[in-house]
């Protein structure tokens, strides 16, 4: 009778062994920067500073068509939230290139920055209009590049309009948001915003201003004129300065 042989015969030569298992990689820079446009947060010896890019169309509730380069709410809002909580992370830039969007999304984004406690450089290089303003003077410092421009306009609203009394008391108490919190956040006046916000005859089909870089700054929106290499020596010495006042606390206490 025969009996079944239950030992297994030796591996030959050519005989791969088994494969473990395939794991997923962990996502590096590259893909953090194709996904989402942004690097990751610092760490371990890589720079203190978090570099936070803007651009595009500030995309809110409702998703863009694929042609339009946008900026999510939903991706800044974390990094943002990452980066405060990060002790690598020292100073947070800005680097502000938009044609505005959403609004409450936008203002979102801009209370999130102001409410940051660590030192905040904004620059604006090539556009921060509409929505943009409110987030380019949100931070602790704001520089813009000399031949960038932010275009200043009233409130408006796209596609189906129910209730037109209402809608427009909804669109002025928002705009009022917006005015409240630029003028609270820089040195321009709310006369002189609200000018600049309803001057007609500077654009176009439509009413607002575009305030050029030097504008910006000689009617107090925007701290300074400049670009990168001044916002990181003024971020660096926020820095310095925050560093000082906690180490003299710690002295005092």
């Amino acid at each position: 009778m025969m009996t079944q042989n239950t030992r297994r015969a030796p591996m030959s030569e050519t005989e791969a062994p088994e494969q473990a298992p395939a794991v997923n990689p962990e996502p590096t820079a590259l893909d953090t920067l194709k996904q989402l446009g942004q690097m990751n947060v610092p760490q371990g010896t890589e720079s203190n500073i978090f570099c936070l890019t803007i651009i595009g169309q500030i995309e809110g509730h409702l998703v863009l068509p694929p042609q339009n380069k946008t900026t999510k709410y939903e991706h800044i809002i974390p990094q943002l939230v990452a980066a405060e909580q990060s002790k690598q992370v020292d100073g947070i830039m800005i680097i502000l290139n938009t044609v505005g969007g959403d609004v409450e999304a936008g203002l979102a984004i801009a209370e999130m920055i102001t409410s940051l406690t660590k030192p905040t450089v904004t620059v604006v290089v090539g556009g921060g209009h509409s929505i943009g303003v409110p987030i380019a003077v949100a931070s602790t410092y704001s520089l813009i590049a000399e031949s960038a421009t932010m275009t200043i306009h009233p409130i408006r609203l796209n596609g189906l309009v129910i209730g037109v009394p209402q809608t427009f008391e909804y669109m002025e108490k928002m705009q009022e948001r917006v005015v409240r919190f630029v003028t609270s956040h820089s040195r321009i006046t709310e006369e002189r915003f609200k000018e600049l916000m309803f001057r007609t005859g500077e654009l176009n089909r439509d009413i607002g201003t575009a305030v050029g870089g030097l504008d910006a700054v000689k009617y107090g929106l925007m701290d300074e004129v400049g670009g990168i290499g001044q916002a990181l020596a003024k971020l660096n010495k926020l820095i310095d300065e925050r560093k000082q006042l906690v180490e003299a606390e710690g002295i005092t206490q």
